[in-house]
């Protein structure tokens, strides 16, 4: 097996391409993956295969063309036909890549260019690229004074200014400012497919929901744009998220609720299955870390971090009216949790409920957390359901579904998205899915309706006059009826004996 191609550090990486003032997004452009895998190559990671030998050209190119900008221009000699004091003869600039002939390819469809993502004609050594300097569309500024850089070596740093020497002031927070709202991807998404399927609106859902992982991913970059932490999309993690088999799972429990009431009250009842909209959407917003996960032991949570926490939890005796927020474990002792199923068990512990004891913490992976680290990408998906629902447009709702249902069951070890791997925040979001789902529970039950099956994310059986309790409709602070129908037994007719005749 060939060994992988060298590449420089990581933050030689990054240097390089902002000497060449690129950004994350051209560069993520013209190698075909996303500005979050770019970055988390710049920041550690490495890439491999086919993409990690695109990645080493860029980088030589972008070496070679740093070198070129920085090194003076020759003298040139006079010819011998010519007189010494003639101005001398004016020298093409040296192309991005010399190569022969057979090296170079021309396309028939113009691709972008590995070195500043716009388009190019030709291919070279199989990455497209411009053969002139002169027309990449980045071209580096030469800066001052010439730094002297060689082939795989750090690039000099920036040249200091007056304004250096003063302390560093933050930035001013701007009042009335206009939003950074993402543009409309999804709606011109649906248009394209419409448009390419020539009205079939069974076709064009199809290819959308085929497309939804990769354009879940633009969505998210789209809404990270200017953000105040940057994510790193595929930081280590430690064995308890991993696979413990290929076909096996990690060892993190998520608490899904499979509950069914053990028995109903006397008499026959009307029981209605309300369906919970748009489960995963909702859970998008809840604490997650947002750098690589760091390993401490104890009793202690803090709770300006998140991550995943191995405890010992308490008994639960409420098994006849309410669901273990646990959810149907048969092996007793320590296990691994995600947070939300962690903070769900501390509040039902706490004064307001007091239904169980807290749990005991014995050591945890976690990482400085915010619940809004997702909040634009979950607005737009959210928005465009919403607008969707009122135009009864069923391809953007079918597009927008799959859209965030992918996204979660995408981001840990899978083979479809591989921009993202983040099995720290799947397992997070479904268990904010599945706490979620239990605190709705919960509200019927103090309100005084009878909870008869919890299941999953978003199927919550119960007796009583609901419509009080949750309000109905499609929204994603709603509920709908899934279905009704009737279970226990109704009593016996009441039987008279007449005696008298005997």
């Amino acid at each position: 097996m060939a060994p992988e191609v060298a590449l420089p550090a990581p933050d030689v990486r990054r240097d390089l391409r902002e000497q060449a003032r690129l950004s994350k997004a051209q560069v993520a452009r013209a190698l075909g993956v996303s500005p979050s895998t770019l970055s988390a190559w710049e920041t550690g990671r490495d890439p491999g295969g086919d993409v990690r030998k695109k990645y080493a050209y860029f980088l030589d190119g972008l070496t070679a063309r740093l070198v070129a900008a920085t090194e003076p221009e020759p003298a040139a000699e006079p010819d011998a036909g010519q007189p010494e004091s003639a101005a001398p003869a004016e020298h093409p600039e040296t192309p991005v890549a010399q190569a022969d002939d057979d090296d170079v390819e021309n396309l028939p469809v113009p691709e972008p260019c590995v070195l500043c993502g716009q388009p190019a004609a030709q291919r070279v050594a199989g990455f497209a690229q411009h053969l002139d300097p002169a027309d990449c569309g980045q071209a580096p500024a030469v800066p001052a004074p010439a730094p002297q850089i060689s082939k795989r070596a750090r690039p000099a740093p920036r040249t200091p200014r007056d304004s250096d020497s003063e302390p560093s002031k933050p930035p001013t927070r701007r009042a009335f400012q206009p939003s950074s709202a993402p543009t409309d991807l999804i709606g011109k998404a649906v248009q394209a497919a419409l448009a390419a399927h020539e009205g079939d609106v069974d076709a064009a859902t199809a290819a959308l929901i085929k497309k939804a992982i990769p354009d879940a991913m633009a969505l998210l970059d789209e809404t990270r744009k200017g953000a105040r932490y940057d994510v790193i999309a595929h930081p280590w993690m430690p064995d308890v998220l991993k696979k413990q088999t290929s076909r096996g799972a990690d060892q993190i429990w998520e608490a899904r609720p499979k509950w069914t009431r053990r028995e109903l009250p006397p008499g026959e009842h009307e029981v209605t299955a309300l369906d919970i909209n748009g489960a995963y959407l909702s859970a998008l917003k809840t604490h997650l870390p947002i750098g690589q996960l760091e390993h401490s032991t104890g009793f202690d949570h803090d709770r300006r971090r998140a991550g995943v926490h191995l405890i010992t939890p308490a008994h639960w005796d409420h098994d006849a009216e309410l669901p273990n927020p646990l959810g149907q474990r048969d092996e007793p002792g320590p296990l691994w949790v995600t947070e939300p199923t962690l903070r769900l068990l501390q509040r039902l512990s706490g004064p307001k409920h007091g239904l169980c004891d807290p749990p005991e913490i014995h050591e945890s992976y976690t990482s400085g957390a915010t619940e809004n680290l997702l909040e634009k990408f979950r607005i737009a998906l959210k928005d465009a359901r919403d607008t969707a629902l009122a135009e009864q447009d069923d391809v953007t709702l079918e597009y927008v579904k799959a859209m965030y249902s992918k996204f979660v069951s995408t981001m840990g070890e899978s083979n479809y998205n591989r921009e993202l791997y983040r099995p720290d925040w799947m397992h997070l979001v479904r268990s904010q899915a599945f706490a979620n789902l239990w605190m709705k529970a919960l509200k019927a039950y103090e309100e005084g309706l009878t909870v008869v099956r919890a299941m999953g994310t978003d199927e919550l059986h119960v007796i009583g006059d609901w419509r009080r309790v949750f309000p109905e409709g499609r929204g994603v602070t709603e509920v709908k009826v899934k279905d009704v129908y009737t279970a226990g037994s109704a009593p016996d007719d009441d039987v008279v004996t007449d005696t008298e005749d005997e």
